[in-house]
């Protein structure tokens, strides 16, 4: 197989490249290669997890989007590179029961991007991977969903049955994956009781706790941001407990030195780092494990490679590397678009580095309100919102993604009514 650009990592900023830059120059140049068959936007599986939102209709089908996008879809998780030949390697895919679907293929690139994203850092906490659950992807919270499931039931049993249950969720990390789905769990369980679940109250029998080790939870965003999430935490009955360090964590239990907090599911969001199958393939690292990258975004003393997003160590201009989010992602893969396509009409390279710019945060709090902050034009300059306002500003930024990958303004508004259905008949995903 060949291919002149080759972008492996289905993610935000990876998806989003193969699709622009497919648009442009059509499949015989353009392919993607992910070890999953459909995408969700990331910042979207805290939902997933609470039963808010169904994979299955918010799931977008990387062999659909390829053939509406005029890019090549490759189906497996690269394994090998040999940099100096331009050859990577895809790995096999099998069911099950071993049959084989697809070979073990190799793939001959003029211009490859790695777009593979991240994974959990458990930091050395004993119990940390055998005892959590990490909200990475589809798969990751579809499987809290079910357990959270089997859990409700359990204790709706016994609690008809006139015993003393019901279900504690510990969250470790109070960053926007920990706070998103605190606040989207307690809103689920306000309409647990309509889906057979009558004898267990929402908020006394539903126990949420959510622990951090900073001094305030959203640590990384503006102090009134942080307080506002506080309170809107506290008023939703959800436990938050900061500057607290986890050292343990048991199947029944997470340890804070002495003090125990009773737990039936854990989530690990305290924390990422770069996939470890990057170590072995010869790319330069930095101490995290991310690819060390120029600025402009190709892969230090490698021609031909390219990296974006959380898998990337980038410096700004400052020198400080530019954050693992979203929006660092998509304004990456713009820039690489850009990058690519002055490559194939043959014109100068941009001739400027890429340059990260902080748009803001916002802070999903359910299905109704969000908070944040708004970056302005001049240096260190912020508006603080909430609110609905906030909210529909939170998915305004998935709407962007969604054209940004199907190409059209048409789904972007058929997706604003979506929500707006939404918002008016909450939904909880219980089957």
């Amino acid at each position: 197989m060949r291919s002149k650009y080759v972008i492996v990592g289905g993610g935000a900023g990876g998806l989003e490249l193969a699709c622009k830059l497919g648009r442009k120059l059509g499949p015989q140049q353009v392919m993607l290669v992910d070890s999953r068959l459909y995408h969700i936007w990331k910042p979207s599986l805290h939902e997933v997890a609470a039963g808010t939102l169904d994979i299955h209709q918010e799931g977008l089908s990387y062999q659909m989007l390829a053939h509406d996008n005029g890019f090549t879809y490759v189906y497996g998780a690269m394994t090998a590179l040999d940099a100096g030949a331009r050859q990577l390697t895809v790995a096999a895919i099998t069911t099950e029961g071993g049959e084989a679907v697809l070979p073990q293929r190799s793939i001959q690139y003029e211009a490859l991007v790695m777009a593979v994203g991240s994974t959990s850092n458990y930091f050395g906490v004993p119990g940390a991977a055998e005892n959590t659950i990490s909200l990475n992807a589809t798969e990751d919270a579809e499987r809290f969903r079910l357990t959270l499931l089997k859990l409700l039931t359990k204790a709706a049993l016994q609690k008809g049955q006139g015993g003393a249950a019901g279900v504690d969720v510990v969250i470790i990390g109070g960053g926007a994956t920990g706070v998103e789905l605190a606040a989207e769990l307690r809103e689920a369980s306000g309409v647990y009781t309509s889906y057979g679940f009558g004898h267990l109250d929402p908020v006394r029998d539903v126990r949420i706790t959510l622990l951090e080790g900073a001094p305030r939870i959203l640590a990384p965003l503006p102090e009134r941001v942080s307080g506002a999430a506080l309170k809107l935490l506290n008023e939703r009955g959800i436990k938050v407990v900061t500057d607290c360090r986890v050292t343990a964590i048991a199947e029944d239990h997470v340890s804070v030195g002495a003090q125990r907090y009773p737990s039936d599911i854990v989530v690990w969001a305290a924390g990422i780092k770069a996939p470890a199958f990057l170590c072995a393939l010869g790319l330069p690292l930095a101490k995290g494990g991310q690819i060390e990258v120029t600025g402009e975004l190709q892969v230090k003393g490698v021609p031909g490679v390219y990296a974006l997003g959380d898998c990337a160590l980038c410096l700004g201009a400052d020198g400080k590397p530019v954050p693992p989010r979203a929006q660092a992602a998509h304004q990456q893969a713009d820039y690489l678009l850009e990058t690519f396509l002055r490559q194939a009409r043959g014109k100068a390279p941009q001739g400027k580095p890429y340059a990260y710019r902080d748009y803001g945060s916002l802070v999903s709090f359910g299905q109704s309100t969000s908070v944040g902050s708004l970056m302005g034009s001049l240096r260190g300059f912020n508006w603080f919102v909430e609110g609905f306002f906030a909210r529909m500003m939170y998915v305004s930024l998935h709407l962007l993604h969604h054209q940004a990958v199907l190409g059209s303004v048409r789904t972007g508004v058929l997706a604003l009514a979506r929500f707006l259905v939404k918002r008016a008949t909450p939904l909880v995903k219980l089957h």
